[in-house]
């Protein structure tokens, strides 16, 4: 279990003895809910089951707040003071409302520009002028400009790893040229890749109530900026530039409908691939816990994450968008919102291929597809084989009414969208990424 698990959990262990179960499950959860949270592994054999033993039981585990040292709030505001291009990003885990509230108080204040990491868009509405976007895959170039160029980067909860760093451009290693104030629940994460000018040990919701009463000893020298962000941001959120094929439903026309009708405290899910480029970036979260998402690029995230939000929240709109191929990982779990009276809608946008590693595809070896062409079901008369509400929905003008029986309906629901698959993402097209990619091949071979 140490060799399979060891590289991904915070920590693996095998229980050898009955007695021993209250005290392991113990740690487990104390280790897993500490510092950043994580996954544990306990290996239960299957001789251990059979035994007997009187032990006492354990209390709940709560974890146990890392609170900034004294004075570095005002360390934090004092190289915050000297600053004329601040922006403040936003990730991680462990943050409730409360402390996104508290933060955004401190950014109005400060009138500070904020943007989210990689699928955390949830941490600070989309609705507040300060909001400038979210880094993650296809981000306004505008605003990795504006990271870019900054003098002060305040990087709350998150680590700027791989999707959000931009493959580990955005900032230089070790030393970023912006100064960096990191703020992490886990000590091993200040200083590992970007070594910062300042560096606070805190979890999110200790970090962020120490904010309070925190405001400028004099008018910010970057006035302005708020403003700039914000535009930038509306602009990239409310412009397409590539279009669908006639014959196809258009994302384009589904977002926008969308971005109309879904209520502020909708909880959006998805997994992972291009698919999930256009909620993103047209359908942003607008309170926290309206996006469930993963940073893992794991396939199949979002049904069982819309199954569980519905539970948890019976009278909240859960939407789930998924990809053909993301559907297929995990969409048995369409039983379960059946089953529980999960009345989802999952939104399943089919190009009958795995688009991203299409998109590597033609990137990499223009024209030589190998292995990302899927043959699809008729996911509608799955969704009804399972008890629930399905579609099929062939063109942009069907979505409307289709979306509207389905929620209506009050059941788990499934509309099955046929986009066309030339259309990888809002910017580019299949064909495009393929004679870009033909030119520099071909420049690169006769020089």
């Amino acid at each position: 279990y140490k060799a399979f698990f060891g590289s991904t959990a915070k920590w693996v262990v095998e229980i050898e003895h009955a007695s021993r179960i209250p005290e392991i499950v113990s740690r487990a959860f104390h280790v897993a809910l500490q510092g950043r949270p994580g996954p544990v592994v306990v290996a239960l054999p299957e001789d251990v089951l059979t035994e007997l033993a009187q032990v006492a039981a354990c209390g709940k585990v709560e974890p146990v707040l890392t609170h900034p040292a004294p004075g570095q709030i005002d360390q934090m505001t004092a190289i915050l003071a000297q600053a004329q291009r601040p922006i403040m990003i936003l990730g991680g885990s462990m943050w409730d409302a409360a402390s996104c509230a508290q933060v955004a108080d401190f950014a109005a204040r400060f009138e500070l520009p904020v943007a989210t990491s990689f699928r955390r868009a949830n941490l600070f509405s989309s609705l507040h002028p300060n909001y400038a976007g979210e880094i993650g895959i296809g981000p306004n170039p505008k605003l990795l400009a504006r990271i870019a160029g900054a003098d002060l980067v305040i990087l709350a909860g998150g680590r700027m790893a791989e999707m959000p760093s931009q493959s580990y451009t955005l900032f230089d290693i070790p030393h970023p040229k912006q100064k960096l104030v990191h703020i992490h629940a886990g000590a091993e994460e200040l200083g590992r890749v970007y070594q910062p000018s300042l560096a606070i040990h805190a979890s999110p919701r200790a970090f962020a109530a120490a904010l309070a009463g925190k405001s400028p000893d004099k008018t910010v020298t970057w006035r302005g900026a708020v403003a700039s962000a914000r535009a930038e941001f509306d602009t990239w959120s409310s412009t397409f530039p590539v279009r669908a094929r006639q014959g196809f439903v258009d994302m384009v026309d589904v977002v926008s409908y969308l971005s109309d009708v879904l209520p502020p405290d909708l909880i959006q899910t998805n997994g992972a691939g291009n698919y999930a480029i256009w909620p993103g970036r047209y359908l942003p979260a607008k309170q926290f816990g309206g996006l469930l998402a993963p940073v893992s690029g794991s396939m199949g995230y979002g049904i069982p994450a819309a199954v569980a939000a519905k539970l948890l929240h019976p009278q909240r709109l859960v939407v789930s968008f998924a990809g053909d191929g993301c559907f297929l990982m995990n969409g048995q779990e369409f039983a379960t919102a059946v089953q529980y009276g999960a009345n989802i809608v999952v939104i399943v946008v089919d190009n009958a291929q795995y688009g991203t590693i299409r998109m590597h595809q033609e990137r990499e070896y223009p024209a030589r597809v190998s292995g990302t062409q899927l043959k699809n079901p008729d996911f509608a008369a799955l969704a009804r084989a399972f008890g629930g509400h399905g579609e099929m929905v062939l063109t942009s003008q069907e979505f409307t009414p289709a979306f509207e029986r389905a929620v209506a309906s009050g059941l788990p629901s499934i509309l099955h969208l046929k986009v066309d698959p030339e259309v990888i993402s809002p910017n580019l097209s299949l064909q495009a990424i393929r004679e870009k990619a033909m030119s520099e091949k071909a420049a690169a071979k006769w020089g």
